[in-house]
Formats: C-alpha cells, structure tokens, sequence
C-alpha cells in the first residue's frame, strides 16, 4: 500500500533471513500463536452492557449472523458488535480512508492521499449530515456505535484482527479511536467516489485534445448505440447539449497540463479504493410471475466491484422479534462492515438490488485566480475570496502536516492540493507537465470540483427505508432520498409486482452536457437545479414481463432532462434481454443460474468475421484462423479459443491506438472500446488504423492481421503449441487481496493475508463480469462481487454467495471458504425461517445486559 511500510516489512524479513532457521521458526511461530487469538466468540454467552435485553446470534454453516432482538436498539448495537467481530481491520481502514486519517495509521507516506481525501471534504459533508438526521437514524447509527465500541473495549491489538500485529511493527503506538457515527456517514462517500461516473473521462477527453482534433477525441467516446437495450422506454428522452465550443477547446488545451495533475491526485485514491474501470457497474433483473415457474417474481443481482479481501459485503439477517412500530425490522442480505441495516437483499415483503446509474454528477470549473492574490477567484467580472480551511494531518511517528484548503463557489480547488503543479517540485524522473503537454500552463488558473456527494444527503435513511417497506409506494418513498451515488434500483415484492426507479442527485446544467472542463469565472455553465425526482425514470409492471438493468442507458431518446452522456454501453445488457427473450416459456431458478454464469462475448461476435478479412501469410495461421471461428464465444475456464481472442484483444487494441494515446490513457478494454472498434471498422483506412510509427499507412485489414500473429506467438511462447493445453481460466485468475497488506510487496506477509490465484470464467463486459485490463494482464480486477437470487414465493428458496467469506481473520474457515463457489457460479442458502436458521446453526451466541 505504501512505500515506509514495505520498506520497514522487507527490512524484518531481511532480519529474519540473516537469522535463518531461527528467524524462519520465529515467524511461523508468531503467526501460529496470533492468528486464532482474532477468532471471534461465535457460542455460549457474553455480557454487554448497555443492552435493553437478551439478543440471539444464530451463525449458519457459512459463518453468517443471523441477529434476533427485541428493541430496536439492541438489534443495532448487536449488528456493530458482530461487524466488528468478525471485520474491525476493514472497518477500521475504511474509515481512515474516509476520514481522511491514513496518515495516523500508516505513516508520512499518506500524507498526499490524506491531504486530497481532506480537500475533498468528506468528514465535514459526514458531520453536517449526522446534525440534520431524524431522531430515529440517529439511534440506529448511535447504537451502531455502541455495539463496535463494546467490542473495543474488550479487545486490543491480534485480538482484533491479525494485521495489527504487523501494524505495531510500523505503528507501536497506534490504537484503534472509537467508533463514531461519522465514521459510518464518510463511508458513504468513499463508496460515492468509487461509483463516481465519468470524471475520469472529463479530465481524460481535455488531456487528448492536446494531441487529437474534436472529431478523433469524439471517436473514442461513441454515444449509446441505438441498436442496444434502454431500461425505460416509454416516458421521453434526453435534449443533449451541443458539442464543446471552441472557446472551451481552447482553454481545454491551456489547461491540459494541469488536468493531468488532478488526474494523478485521483489516481493517489486508486491505492485505497480501488482504480476505477470499464467494469464497475452490476448487472440486475426481475422477472415477473406470469414469466417464472413459481407464479411469483424472481429478482437477481450481481453487483460488479473491485477485487479485495476481505469481501467488501457482509450478509447478516436482522429480525425484530416481535416486529412493531418500535422496532420494525425483519430484513436479510448484504451489509458493509461499518454500516448499520442491509444495503441490498430483501424483507419480509420486498426484495431490491442495485446496479450503477453513473450520472454525470461530477463537474471540472476553471477558476481564474487573481495572479497578485492566489486567494482570490473571478466571478462575474469581479473579484471574490476564496472559502478557506486549515487541516491538521497527524502523522504516526511523526509530526503533523497543516494544509490549506481553498473552496470556490463551485466546490474544493483539487489542481493544487499536493503543490506539485506545473513544472515546479518534481522528482528527477518526472517530466514537467508543460513539456508532456507541449503547451505553457497559465499561472492563474485552478481546478475545482462540483460534485453532488459534497452536498449533504441521507443515503443511508433510504436504505433504512428500503429495510422496512411494505410495499412499492414505501419503497418509492424511500428512494427520494437515495441521493449519491445513484442506482439502478430492482424491485420486486410478495404481492407479485416488479418494478424499476431511477433516483438520485441529478443536476440542470445551464449550458454543456459536462463533458469538458468548463470556465467557472461565469455563470454560463452553472448548475441551475436538480432533476425533480418525480421526472426520474420508472416503471412498474411492464407488459414484457421482466426488466433487465445493465449499467446500460435508463431513459428514453426523447427524455428531457440529461443523465450522462456516458452509460455502460449495453453489451451485457443486450446478452441479458437476449437471454429472458430467448428463455422457456417459464423461466426457472436453474435458467437464472445460468444467466449468471452466461460467458458469452459480443465483442468476438464483432470482431472475429472481420478477421477472416485479414491478409494471412502463412497456413498456421490461417488454420488458427478458422479454428478459432468454430469458437462458441462462451469464455468458459477450459476454453482454448477464449484464450486465443482475449490474447488477439490485447494486441488488437495495442496496434490500433497505443501510437495514438499517451500512455496514462491507453485503450483497457470493456464496453466503451466494444462499441468505439464496432464503430471504426467499417471505416478501413480510419485514423486510427495507421500506425504511426512505421513508414507505411496501415489498414484494418493489416492491423487485424498483425494483432493475430501476435496474439498466436504470445499463447504458443507462453502456454504451448499444443492448443489443447490453453485454457482461459488459467490466464484469467482471481487473487483476493488484502487491501492494506496484501500490497505490501513482502511475500510472507502477502502469503498470510492473501488468498489466489483462482482460475475464473468470464471476462470484460460479459455478464460474468470477471473484468481485466488489457495492457496490464489477464488478472481478474474487477468482479461480481456477491450473486443474489430471490424467490419471491417462499424467501427460504432464495440463495446467493458472495466473493471470500464472512469472516476477515486471516486463517479463519471462513475466510475463503465462499472463492471456489463463486467462481464456479454455485450457491448457498439464504436463510430465512427462523427454524430453518436455528436446525443450520453452527453456532449460537447470546449477548445479555
């Protein structure tokens, strides 16, 4: 995760390796007497004050809590206890990463991420929230509180989790602080920051219009296609903005360089959250009862994230016992470790999942900054102070940072947080950013960011809302205030209805479609309200007995308001609507099953008949050719042909745009790049065909050809030239890595908390969604992070599986114990019926007062 730790774990294994044989039995020793003391205490009894009565916790075979209470705030403060039970190492770095405090934990190579996270705000945003929560939300997040301070206050160090034996390492001093609601709340924004939409590819399209015309950047981020599905069809469409003026283009090209350096400020969040990519988003559907085998509706959900151990969802099952209008909970399905209630699964009455929406709700203003006062900012003709705030970085074994924070009309000054800009302060391997961009950087300018999460909101109060409702006007209601970050949301119920809702933050812009960086110093581009919620889309029961949800465009082509210009671009959306169309006339679990699994590639549907375009000089190759056209397109694990294609991919996408791109902007694969190489080849002497670094002008049909040759050299140095060897899944493995220490670059330490790798099906923009990048491997980076599948003619029949396990001790059974079961698209029970839990239990807990 950071240079001082890796640096201070390889110095003790050095130590160890002097001491041989003694240091060898050392460590293992170490790690055989620590490892169990994070165990938690699953049976028997514990004491915990402040409880109003006895609480039971029912853990089925997988580990997974099913909480029984009778006050709404034991059945809360008994969730922060078992979170913290069996996740505190997670909980506890989430909300560092929240609260902008990594520094506290980790050390002085933080300081750069931290300083961002605080220009960001998120705590302030958290705290201002918490103040305006309703007397309810706040019980719910203070016994919360209670329940992970209670497990605190009887735990310390290997007690709560492994890590933090080799955290005193680096950090002696360090003691986890207790747990506050504002801790949960930030939570909230970090996940907003990882659904965060089309920011990425804001500052990306201003960086490449330093090099390429309007038209070539536009090439590379093709609208929705036409031909693809669109989740609601039948309540008006989306007035796009026009193309970017040239006054914008203009100051874009000023201001590349410096684009370029927030963009390396948000890669410094990659490290702790995870980079985005073209696979984040999910992949959701409810099929109606007059469709399914039960009379009743199905509801499926696979929400797809990055990678990480342990798994970012926690399944637990809370029940009021009795419900009443006190302590209204009877709800089960998936949790974050940190955070009260259950994000998606379902109830008593209702079932929902998410898949993403990513609206465009990040914006890029240009200020024009006073060149004889960097404090001041133009609006309007006039100048105005910047908004200022002093923060305090504290660093472990050192002493504290002070940054200042500027904060414009539109939101935090995020260009100069680090003081690296421009060509001032850099390492001796770095190029200053005005040589990379060819182009002076004005001296007055600064970027802010207007984001919609920085706005105050209630996301968690309509989660607790989906908990409780009864019906779809309920849980309509509740939606209202599922603000940031926006989600598909799936719906289904026992009465027999499906349904869809599209809520979230959405704003008006005045001008623009918030593609570009745009001047701040008007009010020309400025956000002049939020869409009404109810002109969002939905819909209830629709005539073709299901709806589908890809991260694929949500409204129709007449809407009104715009979303983003930027959706998933409906590949496993279009395999998904294909699939329910195509279905039996009664769709079963089994059928459901296998849409989850389904590894066909739309892409090789595109590509691979061109292919036989392609000018091929020698047999070999030409039989490899026709070989590979056999291919059934499904990227199953033993496959051989899908090896061959993900490798052909690769080199395909290399070719055609790496003499094109810088390289912090390289082509990765996924749906966007499906649709741009569906969109240039009918265009054979397109552009960007030609390879720029030869002396001849290059074709598709030559591209196609070297891409091949290239890509059957790479399997036949690296696999064999026996095909019957190749196999996708053992190019395309998953490892489950520890988010803090499993980066560490010190094998022993990585051996302990990492888990892989694993061979996967599946593959980019696939509704298997195992997603890689193509430039750097085939390693699985981003995933379906859980499958749910809900039966809503008798939720016991429900089942699901989620990536690692339950629990996040480092040699716990059930710390991995789920990874062969995913991989494999199989299942566990959802649990229901309290009899069904008690006679599956494999452990009983009793918390009393």
């Amino acid at each position: 995760m950071q240079k001082k730790l890796r640096n201070f774990l390889i110095g003790l294994v050095v130590v160890l390796l002097i001491l041989g044989i003694g240091g060898t039995l050392f460590y293992k020793n170490w790690v055989k007497t620590n490892t169990p003391k994070s165990f938690p205490q699953v049976d028997g009894e514990i004491t915990l004050a402040g409880l109003d009565a006895p609480v039971s916790v029912y853990r089925d075979e997988m580990g997974i809590p099913h909480i029984y209470a009778s006050t709404l705030h034991d059945l809360f403060m008994a969730q922060g206890y078992v979170h913290a039970q069996d996740r505190f190492w997670q909980m506890d770095a989430w909300r560092h990463i929240g609260s902008g405090e990594l520094s506290s934990m980790f050390g002085e190579a933080q300081v750069k991420t931290d300083a961002f996270l605080r220009t960001l705000g998120w705590k302030q945003t958290a705290e201002t929230e918490y103040a305006a929560l309703n007397a309810e939300s706040k019980a719910i997040l203070d016994s919360y509180a209670d329940g992970v301070n209670a497990y605190l206050d009887e735990h310390s160090g290997t007690e709560l989790s492994l890590e933090y034996g080799v955290l005193a390492l680096l950090s002696p001093d360090y003691t986890p602080a207790p747990w506050t609601p504002i801790h949960t709340l930030t939570w909230a924004k970090a996940m907003a920051w990882d659904l965060r939409g089309n920011m990425n590819n804001e500052i990306e399209r201003a960086v490449l219009l330093s090099t390429l015309t309007p038209e070539q950047v536009e090439t590379l981020y093709p609208p929705y296609p036409e031909d693809h599905p669109i989740i609601v069809s039948e309540i008006g469409g989306e007035a796009v903005a026009a193309s970017t003026s040239q006054e914008t283009e203009t100051l874009l090209r000023l201001a590349s360089p410096n684009l370029e350096s927030v963009s390396a400020n948000f890669a410094l969040l990659d490290d702790v959250l995870g980079p985005i990519g073209a696979g984040i988003g999910s992949n959701s559907w409810a099929v109606s009862g007059s469709r399914s085998e039960t009379g009743m509706p199905i509801l499926a959900n696979d929400p797809h994230l990055g990678i990480q151990m342990p798994s970012i969802w926690y399944q637990v099952g809370l029940h009021c016992q009795p419900v009443s209008e006190a302590c209204p909970y009877e709800v089960g399905g998936f949790s974050f470790a940190g955070v009260p209630g259950v994000i998606i699964g379902h109830n008593d009455n209702v079932a929902w999942g998410f898949t993403n929406v990513g609206p465009d709700v990040m914006d890029l203003f240009i200020e024009k900054v006073n060149p004889d006062n960097p404090n001041q900012y133009e609006v309007n003709g006039e100048w105005v102070d910047f908004e200022t705030r002093t923060e305090s970085i504290a660093i472990t074994g050192g002493e504290p940072v002070e940054i200042t924070v500027r904060i414009s009309r539109h939101g935090p000054i995020i260009s100069d947080t680090f003081g690296e800009l421009k060509d001032s302060d850099l390492a001796d391997d770095q190029t200053p950013f005005s040589e990379k961009a060819g182009i002076d950087l004005p001296e007055n300018y600064a970027i802010a960011l207007n984001w919609t999460a920085l706005i105050p909101g209630n996301v968690f109060e309509a989660i607790w809302g989906f908990n409780k409702a009864q019906n779809w006007d309920e849980f309509r209601t509740a939606a209202q205030g599922f603000q940031v970050p926006a989600q598909n949301l799936i719906y289904a119920d026992v009465d027999g209805n499906i349904a869809y809702q599209m809520p979230g933050r959405v704003p008006i812009r005045a001008n623009g479609d918030g593609r570009y960086p745009v001047p701040g110093w008007t009010d020309d581009y400025e956000w002049t309200g939020f869409i009404p919620f109810e002109e969002l889309p939905y819909t209830l029961n629709p005539a073709s007995g299901y709806i589908a949800t890809a991260n694929n465009r949500v409204s129709p082509w007449d809407y009104e308001h715009l979303i983003t210009t930027e959706w998933a671009y409906g590949y496993r959306a279009q395999r998904i609507v294909d699939m329910l169309n195509d279905a039996p006339e009664v769709i079963t679990f089994d059928y459901i099953q296998q849409m989850h699994g389904d590894g066909m590639d739309l892409n090789a549907e595109t590509l691979i008949p061109l292919l036989q375009d392609a000018p091929l000089n020698d047999d070999h190759l030409v039989e490899m050719r026709s070989w590979l056209a056999a291919w059934n397109r499904q990227t199953d694990m033993d496959s051989a042909p899908a090896a061959l294609f993900a490798a052909y991919w690769k080199h395909l996408l290399m070719l055609t745009f790496d003499d094109d791109l810088p390289e912090d902007y390289r082509a990765a694969g996924g749906s966007r790049w499906f649709e741009v190489m569906r969109n240039i080849t009918p265009d054979v002497n397109n552009f960007f065909w030609d390879d720029k670094t030869t002396d001849k002008i290059e074709t598709r049909d030559d591209i196609f050809a070297a891409a091949f040759e290239a890509a059957v050299d790479e399997m036949e140095k690296d696999y064999g030239k026996d095909r019957k060897n190749w196999a996708w899944g053992e190019m395309h493995t998953a490892t489950f890595r520890n988010s803090t220490l499993g980066n560490s670059g010190v094998a022993p330490i990585e051996n302990l908390f990492n888990r892989g790798a694993f061979p996967t099906a599946g593959g980019e923009s696939i509704v298997n969604a195992t997603g890689w990048t193509t430039y750097e491997s085939y390693e699985v980076d981003w995933l379906p992070s859980m499958r749910m599948i809900v039966d809503l003619s008798n939720l016991d029949n429900s089942l699901t599986v989620h990536t690692t396990g339950q629990s996040g001790h480092a040699g716990h059974e059930h710390y991995i114990d789920m990874a062969d079961m995913w991989r494999n698209i199989e299942y566990y029970p959802m649990y229901w019926d309290l009899e069904r839990i008690k006679a599956n239990a494999e452990a009983t807990l009793r918390l009393v007062p």
